[in-house]
């Protein structure tokens, strides 16, 4: 899952990204809305978390132009705004959810999962897929019953994967949701972690479309 943190607050972003990141998120950092509304315009994100008091464009502004261009990115608002009337205008704007600070880290990560399980339409965390059953909340998964280690890279693309299971991702998509900025990324890097993932469950687990990217096709019965 590959979240955009935008956050001026320096010490609170790092703390943040670190926090997100043991979490199994994929995070990209930025301190400014018209650094927020570029990355948005031109990259795909499963979340955003926007803080409202930003440099350049605030932050509520960034929320209003993301709803009317129609990127329809979940948006998760952080703020020191408490007022029942920013609440209101920041739910009526677009926000899905509207967090005011100071908060507790285990509650965001918690609405986190509760925003993207609305926004891919799962009412549970729990993936299901035949004998294959993963728990994002606590990254665990299962196969048959047994345990299966995975690396934080290979959890987050079996998650991708079997979310939307028969849709075709794309290789770029699929980099995307692994591999923050700046972060090195080596050009045969995805195809080792489906190697990886074909390995430590079944080689027919994930299939490629030539040309275009991988897919998990619908299990039998589901």
């Amino acid at each position: 899952m590959r979240i955009l943190l935008v956050e001026d607050d320096v010490s609170l972003g790092e703390g943040m990204s670190v926090a997100l990141k043991r979490e199994g998120f994929t995070v990209d950092w930025l301190t400014d809305g018209v650094q927020a509304m570029q990355a948005l315009a031109q990259e795909l994100f499963d979340l955003v978390i926007l803080d409202l008091g930003l440099p350049r464009m605030d932050g509520m502004q960034v929320l209003q132009k993301v709803r009317e261009q129609k990127i329809e990115v979940p948006v998760l608002v952080l703020t020191a705004r408490d007022a029942i009337e920013d609440r209101v205008l920041g739910l009526d704007a677009g926000a899905d959810d509207y967090v005011v600070k100071p908060f507790d880290l285990v509650e965001i990560i918690a609405r986190i999962r509760a925003i993207v399980r609305r926004s891919k339409g799962r009412s549970v965390s729990t993936i299901v897929h035949g004998d294959i059953i993963l728990e994002p909340d606590s990254m665990l998964v299962t196969y048959a019953g047994q345990p299966v280690n995975l690396t934080r890279r290979e959890f987050v693309l079996l998650s991708e994967l079997l979310s939307r299971p028969s849709h075709v991702f794309t290789r770029d998509a699929l980099v995307q949701a692994l591999y923050g900025w700046g972060e090195e990324v080596e050009s045969n890097a995805l195809e080792v972690h489906i190697h990886h993932l074909r390995k430590k469950f079944y080689s027919t687990l994930i299939r490629t479309v030539r040309g275009v990217g991988y897919v998990v096709e619908k299990h039998q019965g589901v």
